[in-house]
């Protein structure tokens, strides 16, 4: 009996007294609720066993009594009152049986009832304990999204009853947990950085964690990412490049294609190579144009109290397009409201976001309007007539896609693509590249223009990561990037 106590709990220790009982066994509140209910013996499993239980649970509590046999038809129940700590209700063990009942089995549970308490005591100290961890990981994953959304202010106001403190600068580490439990490595990561990193387990992929690190010089923080990758076996770390807190979204981006880079290393760890942010190579003549791209969903008001309003559309958006139908576990949304508030998008911007080109300029006004570093001047700049700095111009995304900065950042993108042809990478990487894209980065469509197999495709799309250092496959991907680069050396090239 008190070896099935330490190892099966109250669920194995009622299987137990039910086999020894030949009936049902339970354990139900002083109001007649059944918590756990066994029935090993073929013809005690329906639903009058229970029943005659929550009868006497009842009578039980209604008596005040610690113990009460009943009577009904050809069946006995026997309930005893447990003990129980001072801030939960006691439970009622209760047994059914058919007449006449076993030998001895009064004593039996009047014996087996002081396990049951022990056992019942430590599973609702455990069960407090869960959701004690559940309220607090929905607590920092809500910081987490505050931070996304760049919601800074109320990210502090969230996190100021949670430790530690948010940093400023951050760096932001992605850690794939491929075999070990998740809640086993966040713990290993929380003694690692010696308490000093928010631990968040991500809402969208149920192996990875999220850890925003402090960033200042010298402090041990830095080598968190190598550590875990070095401490836990099968683990797999991207690092971002530190950053402001407020560009947690960005770090997060840069961390996750780290992390594409990192699963074929044999260190499986791996920092963000450096790159400029698009956004900010486009200036304030990019902010110009975002502002006016965005302006039909940030100006949207709602014509019902319960409809989506500005602020909830353009994060729908943003996480939609960072991590697809994943969107909907991100933002705890059904698939169809996240459908509906798509197609609302779709009318307010007059876009078909089922295009990469159009999902591509979101995704770069999104990026924009999220750095607040970025100028916004009052009066648009003035050029010569028919220079690319003419408002005129810029007021659309090819437009800013010509402008010289925007070039000079689209050939840093894709020179890997000739370092890896001029090497030893396949010869088709840039067409692959370019056809994946041209096919909404659908690996069917991309795999029949090629004349390949599926499975080819994916092969020589997973080759390019390791090329490009970004994550292509899986949200979020770099396509959005990629294609904008395209675009703009085919507008420069054919100037």
């Amino acid at each position: 009996m008190h070896g099935l106590a330490r190892s099966g709990g109250s669920q194995e220790l009622l299987r137990w007294v039910s086999g020894r009982a030949e009936g049902w066994a339970g354990l139900l509140g002083s109001d007649g609720t059944v918590l756990h209910g066994v029935a090993r013996a073929p013809d005690s499993s329906g639903i009058g066993s229970a029943d005659l239980a929550v009868e006497g649970a009842r009578e039980l509590t209604a008596l005040g009594a610690r113990s009460l046999a009943l009577d009904k038809g050809a069946h006995t129940a026997l309930l005893y009152s447990l003990d129980a700590p001072p801030d939960v209700p006691a439970p009622v063990l209760a047994v059914v049986g058919r007449r006449p009942l076993p030998e001895g089995l009064s004593t039996l549970l009047a014996d087996a009832a002081l396990p049951l308490s022990m056992c019942w005591a430590a599973e609702t100290v455990e069960r407090k304990r869960r959701r004690v961890d559940l309220a607090e990981s929905r607590g920092r994953e809500a910081v987490l999204h505050l931070l996304m959304t760049g919601q800074l202010s109320i990210a502090h106001q969230v996190a100021g009853a949670l430790k530690p403190s948010l940093p400023d600068p951050v760096r932001v580490c992605v850690v794939e947990c491929a075999g070990r439990d998740r809640d086993e490595v966040a713990r290993i990561c929380a003694d690692l950085s010696g308490g000093r990193s928010w631990i968040v387990r991500c809402p969208v992929y149920a192996r990875h964690l999220i850890l925003v690190v402090p960033a200042e010089p010298g402090q041990s923080d830095g080598r968190l990412g190598p550590q875990v990758a070095t401490v836990v076996d099968d683990c797999v770390v991207g690092i971002s490049e530190d950053a402001a807190l407020a560009d947690t979204a960005t770090a997060y981006r840069q961390a996750f294609h780290a992390l594409a880079v990192a699963r074929g290393l044999p260190e499986r760890h791996a920092r963000f190579g450096s790159a400029p942010e698009l956004a900010l190579v486009t200036g304030a003549e990019g902010a110009r144009w975002a502002d006016a791209l965005l302006a039909p969903l940030l100006t949207h008001l709602p014509r019902r109290g319960q409809d989506p309003g500005s602020q909830e559309l353009a994060a729908t958006l943003a996480s939609w397009l960072a991590f697809s139908s994943h969107a909907t576990e991100h933002l705890k949304i059904h698939r169809n409201t996240l459908a509906a508030r798509l197609r609302l998008i779709g009318e307010l911007l007059d876009m078909d976001l089922n295009k990469v080109a159009d999902q591509s300029a979101l995704d770069l006004a999104l990026s924009i309007r999220a750095t607040p570093a970025l100028p916004r001047p009052a009066r648009p700049a003035v050029g010569p007539p028919g220079s690319v700095h003419t408002p005129e111009c810029v007021r659309t995304l090819d437009g800013i896609l010509r402008l010289p900065a925007v070039r000079s950042w689209a050939t840093q993108q894709l020179r890997p693509l000739g370092d890896a042809e001029a090497a030893s990478g396949p010869p088709s990487s840039y067409s692959t590249l370019r056809t994946w894209l041209e096919h909404e980065a659908q690996l069917g469509a991309t795999a029949t223009a090629l004349g390949i197999s599926v499975p080819g495709a994916r092969k020589r799309l997973t080759r390019l990561e390791s090329a490009l250092q970004r994550s292509l496959l899986r949200s979020p991907s770099a396509r959005y990037d990629l294609w904008l680069a395209f675009r703009a050396l085919d507008l420069t090239d054919g100037v």
